[in-house]
């Protein structure tokens, strides 16, 4: 009767537990939760809204160049973003679109700038030899 007693103590248990699981995934989304306003990236413009259509575009194929709310210009190309000058921004579009004629260009304009800062900023793209130049606006909420 011991050794039945031994055979019953030593018998593997069916059950799955899945305490350290929900433990790491709750670790997990803290840890997204905390990452996730980290990533966003870009220039602090504050931009106009308007009630328009939203374009549909691949990512890579897209170069957005910004105007701060201090006048300042920034070109983001796949992600990597820069302040640059006017006259340095036009060189840069010029060589991108050299290499990727078919690029889409998008202007950001922060809505405290003078109209005449956004235009030049076109003017300058159109400069460089972009056929199009579209603006970005936030979703018109009401």
């Amino acid at each position: 009767m011991a050794r039945s007693r031994r055979r019953n103590k030593r018998r593997p248990m069916a059950e799955i537990n899945v305490v350290p699981y929900i433990d790491v995934m709750l670790v997990l989304l803290v840890i997204f939760m905390i990452t996730a306003p980290m990533l966003t990236q870009g220039v602090d413009v504050d931009l106009p809204s308007a009630n328009a259509a939203p374009i549909q575009n691949d990512e890579n194929d897209v170069l957005i160049a910004s105007v701060d709310s201090k006048g300042q210009f920034y070109i983001d190309i796949g992600g990597e973003q820069e302040s640059i000058g006017l006259t340095q921004l036009k060189d840069r579009v010029r060589k991108v679109l050299s290499q990727n004629p078919t690029m889409s260009i998008l202007v950001r304009g922060d809505k405290s700038v003078p109209y005449g800062d956004v235009i030049g900023l076109m003017v300058a793209l159109q400069a460089a030899g972009a056929p199009k130049v579209g603006l970005v606006t936030e979703p018109d909420v009401k």
